[in-house]
């Protein structure tokens, strides 16, 4: 029976693949089982050319058919191979999104994997972790003051005898670190949100 809708479809009238249409938006089973052998070949070919990747292209367009399958009462007039297409493109853009998501995610946890095995003796927090990679990142002439300062509790005359600078160096150097290391640390923080997104 499914090899005649589609032989009949094939070879019909845009009448005849309206009537098909009709089939499936009444969950006419046979007919969307024709339907999907008319269309995989060409969902799996737009997907590819797409620049989905053959070990996802499976999903991607058992994905496309569920809601062709699931919004097919909303489709009224118009070309159905093109709303195929819009259907399809979509399903790729989710695909793509999901996956640079999931990179994301797999990323950011082996980088809390690394920096937990590289610095537990030395950190409690993870925030403390986060704060030494922000610090590593300011110039040494920025980073000193402020190592000096909140992790050895010396005093802006013993950091001046220290660096062999003077105070006034060291004050100007300690308040624009800081607000380096706090753009940083918020910045960090703006993508911590990004990977969840």
């Amino acid at each position: 029976m499914r090899r005649f809708i589609i032989e009949w479809l094939l070879g019909g009238s845009k009448v005849e693949e309206e009537y098909l249409i009709d089939l499936v938006k009444e969950k006419d089973e046979t007919a969307f089982e024709s339907l999907v052998e008319i269309y995989k070949p060409i969902i799996e070919k737009f997907s590819f050319q797409f620049g989905v990747t053959p070990e996802f292209i499976p999903d991607v367009v058992q994905e496309t058919f569920v809601k062709i399958y699931q919004k097919a009462h909303l489709f009224n007039d118009g070309n159905f191979t093109s709303w195929v297409y819009r259907i399809s493109l979509n399903v790729a853009k989710d695909h793509f999104r999901k996956l640079k998501r999931d990179q994301k995610l797999v990323a950011k946890a082996k980088l809390e994997t690394t920096l937990d095995n590289k610095y537990r003796y030395y950190f409690e927090k993870q925030e403390h972790v986060i704060l030494h990679e922000c610090l590593l990142e300011l110039d040494l002439k920025y980073r000193a003051p402020l190592i000096l300062y909140y992790f050895h509790d010396k005093s802006y005359d013993e950091i001046a005898s220290i660096l062999k600078m003077r105070i006034s160096t060291v004050k100007t150097r300690m308040h624009r670190s800081k607000n380096i290391l706090k753009k940083k640390f918020e910045k960090y923080e703006e993508q911590e949100v990004s990977y969840y997104g």
